[in-house]
C-alpha cells in the first residue's frame, strides 16, 4: 500500500493548483498517516474491528488518487422532497454544488483551501489521511447572531464512474457568536465497495448552536468513516443524531471539547442493522471546565448476522467542578448471531460531579408480545409495535419538529 499511497499522492499534487505551503501540510500528514497506518484492533478504540482487515477483504488494495478536473453530473433522484433546504453536493468526493438560496448572503463567508489546522487534539491516522488527499477544502462561517432560516442538507453521493477506491471529505464550520445552523448528511452510494473517509471541524462560538443529523439508511457495500471534532465555547449547545443502517461498515466518531462554561453536548443515535453488516459509534465527551453538560444515548436494534458496537467516553478534568453527565446504550437483538458490544466509559479528576452511565442488551419480551397478541394483534405486528417505541424515544429528543419527521418517515415509525 505504501508505494502506492506514495504515487497516488504525487499525481494529486501534480493536478491540483495547491501552494507550496498547503503540499508541505498535506506532506505532513501524509507522513504521520504512514507512520501510524489504517487502524487496526492493536489500538483501543478500535479494539471491535480490525479496518485494515475490512478493507482488505471487502475493497483489496486501495487506490488514493481521484481525478477531480471533471465535474460530475448531480442525480436530482437523491435531494429530499418536501422540506425546503440549503445544499452542499458532494458526487465521488468533490463538491459539485453549493447551494445557500434560502439565506442571507452577508451573513455567510465561505473560504476555499483555508489552511488546515495542524493542531487538532484526539484525532487518528484516518484523518490524517484525510488531510492528506481532500482536494478543496472549503471553510462556512455564519456570522454573529445569524440563525440559518433552513437546514443545511449535505448530499454525499457516490456512482459507478468514480476512479478510486478511496474519498476522503472535508468541511469546517465556524459558527460565530450566538449564530444557530441545522446540518442533514444524507448518503447515497450507488459505487461499488469504497472507502469513505469523512471529517468535519466545528468551532462553536459563544452562545451558538449546532445542530447535526447523520442519515446513513440505504444499503450499499461501501466502507465509511466519518469524524467530527466539535470545540465549544461558553454556553453553546451541539445536537447531534445518527441513523446507522445502510453502509456494509460505517464507523462515526464524535469528538466534542466543552471548552466553555455552561456548554452542552447531546449525542444520540440508532442502530438498525439488518443484513451481516458492521455498525459502530464511538464518542468522547471532554468536559474541560466547570459547569458543562452531556447527554449520551444510543439504542440498537440488529437482526441477521449484524454487529453494532457503541463506544462512549466522558472525561472530566480537575478544572471541570460541577460536570453533568449522562451516558446509556440499550440494544434488542432479534437473532442468536447478532452482537451488540459496549464499552462505557468514565475518566474524572474532579469531586464535585454528577456522571452516569449504562448499558443493557436483551431480546424483546415474550410477556409483551404474549399480551399484545392478546389484544389482537398478530405476531409481526406485535413485534413491530415493541420496537417502535423502543427507538421512538431516541427519536423523540431531536429537537427541531421538522427534522424530527423526517428521520421518523425515514425509519418508518409511527406515533
Amino acid at each position: 500500500m505504501t508505494d502506492q499511497l506514495k504515487l497516488d499522492f504525487e499525481e494529486t499534487l501534480k493536478n491540483i493548483n495547491f501552494s507550496k505551503k498547503e503540499i508541505e501540510t498535506k506532506q505532513n500528514y501524509l507522513d504521520k498517516f504512514l507512520k501510524a497506518g489504517i487502524p487496526n484492533r492493536n489500538l483501543e478504540n478500535w479494539k471491535f474491528s480490525d479496518l485494515s482487515q475490512i478493507i482488505k477483504k471487502n475493497i483489496g488494495e486501495l487506490s488514493f488518487y481521484n481525478d477531480y478536473s471533471s465535474s460530475n453530473k448531480i442525480d436530482s433522484s437523491i435531494f429530499v422532497d418536501g422540506l425546503e433546504q440549503n445544499k452542499i453536493v458532494f458526487v465521488n468526493g468533490r463538491v459539485e454544488k453549493i447551494d445557500l438560496q434560502h439565506e442571507e448572503k452577508d451573513k455567510i463567508e465561505i473560504l476555499e483551501n483555508t489552511e488546515l489546522n495542524l493542531n487538532l487534539k484526539n484525532t487518528n491516522s484516518l484523518v490524517d489521511l484525510n488531510n492528506a488527499f481532500t482536494n478543496k477544502h472549503f471553510k462556512i462561517i455564519i456570522k454573529n447572531n445569524y440563525e440559518f432560516k433552513k437546514p443545511l442538507i449535505i448530499y454525499h453521493a457516490t456512482n459507478k464512474k468514480i476512479n478510486s477506491k478511496n474519498i476522503n471529505t472535508r468541511l469546517d464550520f465556524l459558527l460565530e457568536k450566538n449564530s444557530c445552523l441545522k446540518i442533514i448528511d444524507i448518503f447515497n452510494d450507488s459505487s461499488e465497495k469504497n472507502f469513505v473517509n469523512i471529517f468535519y471541524n466545528f468551532n462553536l462560538k459563544k452562545d451558538s448552536i449546532l445542530k447535526n443529523y447523520k442519515i446513513d439508511k440505504l444499503r450499499n457495500n461501501n466502507i465509511k468513516y466519518s469524524y467530527n471534532n466539535i470545540d465549544q465555547d461558553e454556553n453553546s449547545v451541539s445536537e447531534t443524531f445518527i441513523l446507522s443502517a445502510g453502509s456494509n461498515f460505517l464507523k462515526n466518531e464524535i469528538n466534542c471539547n466543552l471548552n466553555g462554561k455552561y456548554s452542552s453536548a447531546f449525542v444520540n443515535g440508532i442502530f438498525s442493522l439488518k443484513d451481516k453488516n458492521h455498525h459502530e459509534i464511538r464518542t468522547s465527551i471532554n468536559h474541560l471546565i466547570d459547569n458543562t453538560k452531556s447527554y449520551q444515548l444510543i439504542k440498537s436494534v440488529s437482526e441477521n448476522d449484524t454487529k453494532a458496537v457503541y463506544q462512549g467516553k466522558i472525561f472530566v478534568n480537575s478544572k471541570a467542578q460541577r460536570t453533568d453527565g449522562y451516558q446509556l446504550s440499550k440494544a434488542i437483538l432479534l437473532d442468536e448471531k447478532t452482537e451488540f458490544n459496549a464499552k462505557p466509559e468514565l475518566e474524572i479528576y474532579a469531586d464535585d460531579v454528577k456522571c452516569s452511565h449504562g448499558s443493557a442488551s436483551g431480546s424483546l419480551d415474550d410477556n409483551s408480545i404474549f399480551y399484545l397478541m392478546s389484544r389482537g394483534l398478530n405476531y409481526k405486528e406485535a413485534k413491530e409495535l415493541l420496537i417502535n417505541g423502543f427507538l421512538l424515544d431516541v427519536v423523540d429528543k431531536i429537537t427541531d419538529p421538522e427534522i424530527k419527521n423526517l428521520i421518523k418517515n425515514t425509519i418508518g415509525l409511527k406515533e
